[in-house]
């Protein structure tokens, strides 16, 4: 399963509340859209003792996930209650406030389940004017028990600058592209200022830096493959980590990451820096 570490959110007075348990290692499910793909991938990865999985509305699989989540539970592999599931409000619905119970009804059906660990807003509403209303139907999902958590994704320092002045309950978690070439410190720093965690999401640079010489050499100093040296660079920065991969054995091997000991090269991890954004990124958008 890997290491536990606490979500709340950070009331206007200071306070936490909701209080979860939130797996620091978990499963991505991004680009899974071919028939059958995510639905194994999900169930291998609780075979081996996954226990955090994450999708959202806009992967178009949650339905797979779903399944997965189903037949694990009937065959005993897990309870629902040692099962953490993030999924997000897809950005073209976060209108207003009745949008976001709304979708988020629609995420409940489309995994089967009664409550969502984790819901998240994908990224921030194109229409400035949406942000405040989305939030406050995410903060109405949280009271009715729809999830037991609520948080960003891809969610710049203004942004949750901005969210101050509006949010009841501060986000949970900004879910954001990190990994040894896109650092981010200051963004980090920012999300835990508002009592938030980082999740990283892409911890591989979507495959791209794998055959990176730099972290090749690194893996080899440590004993271990470069994509668990980079899996472990972010758990290592107190990040939730949720690396995509829909091969058995990657899976597998991206769970082994959790023994890898950087404590002794972790220095050498500075000099991959290069601010290398690998896909999508609304965090500097207006």
């Amino acid at each position: 399963m890997g290491p536990i570490m606490q979500i709340g959110h950070l009331t206007s007075d200071g306070k936490e509340e909701y209080i979860s348990d939130i797996p620091q290692f978990g499963l991505g499910t991004f680009l899974m859209s071919e028939s059958g793909e995510c639905r194994e991938a999900v169930l291998t990865a609780l075979e081996l003792g996954y226990r955090h999985i994450d999708t959202a509305m806009a992967y178009e699989n949650e339905g797979e996930v779903g399944e997965a989540i189903a037949e694990a539970i009937s065959r005993g592999i897990i309870t629902r209650d040692e099962l953490f599931v993030t999924t997000k409000l897809r950005q073209p619905h976060a209108i207003g406030f009745e949008a976001a119970m709304q979708r988020c009804q629609e995420s409940m059906n489309n995994l089967g389940l009664e409550f969502i660990d984790l819901y998240l807003v994908h990224a921030p509403p194109k229409n400035l004017d949406h942000r405040e209303p989305t939030w406050k139907g995410m903060e109405e999902c949280l009271r009715k028990g729809w999830t037991k958590a609520i948080g960003v994704s891809n969610y710049g320092a203004h942004h949750l600058d901005s969210m101050c002045s509006y949010a009841k309950f501060m986000p949970s978690v900004n879910q954001i592209e990190v990994h040894p070439w896109l650092q981010r410190n200051a963004l980090r720093a920012a999300t835990e200022a508002i009592g938030a965690k980082v999740m990283a999401y892409s911890p591989l640079a979507r495959g791209h830096k794998v055959d990176d010489p730099k972290l090749i050499e690194i893996a080899e100093n440590i004993g271990c493959t470069p994509a668990q040296a980079a899996i472990k660079w972010c758990l290592y920065n107190g990040c939730i980590t949720v690396p995509k991969s829909s091969s058995a054995n990657r899976i597998e091997e991206n769970l082994s990451s959790l023994d890898v000991n950087l404590d002794t090269h972790i220095h050498l991890f500075n000099e991959l820096e290069e601010n290398y954004i690998s896909g999508w990124d609304p965090t500097s958008e207006a």
